[in-house]
């Protein structure tokens, strides 16, 4: 990110927030069932194809993909005096087929607490954004007044 104090605030592309999102390993998925939103916090991987893939069990994460596919998923990272942000805007699906899950499994994801989650999800991007943010202090509200 760019040093700049009169512009703290920064626009990634697309192929840089696919790297950031890559970088990390903690996210957050918002999904809208019955009119009502929810987020979980997931871990993931992100796939060679750009993809990002998390495990689940069998619940109301599942089954309100299956009905409502439509998620944005976030994640940030804050270091020091910077910070960043990534939203991914797609569709989930869980994968079926033998071929999906042996590609899923190559990633590695594993669950971060002692459960049995068998269900592999899939987050296709249809729009990716992401900002940087260089903090300071607040600016004289009232200078010239």
């Amino acid at each position: 990110m760019d040093d700049n104090p009169d512009n703290p605030i920064i626009e990634f592309d697309e192929q840089r927030s696919l790297e950031l999102l890559a970088t990390e390993s903690l996210g957050r998925l918002v999904t809208v069932s019955g009119g009502s939103a929810d987020i979980f916090p997931v871990n993931y991987a992100v796939s060679p194809e750009g993809r990002l893939v998390f495990r689940t069990a069998e619940g109301s994460k599942l089954a309100g993909l299956t009905i409502h596919p439509d998620v944005v998923f976030q994640v940030d990272n804050i270091e020091d005096q910077r910070a960043w942000s990534v939203i991914v805007r797609g569709e989930a699906r869980r994968l079926d087929s033998f071929a999906e899950i042996n590609r899923a499994e190559e990633l590695d994801l594993k669950p971060w607490i002692p459960t049995l989650k068998y269900n592999f999800v899939e987050i296709t991007p249809e729009k990716i954004s992401g900002r940087g943010f260089t903090f300071g202090e607040e600016p004289e509200r009232y200078v010239g007044y």
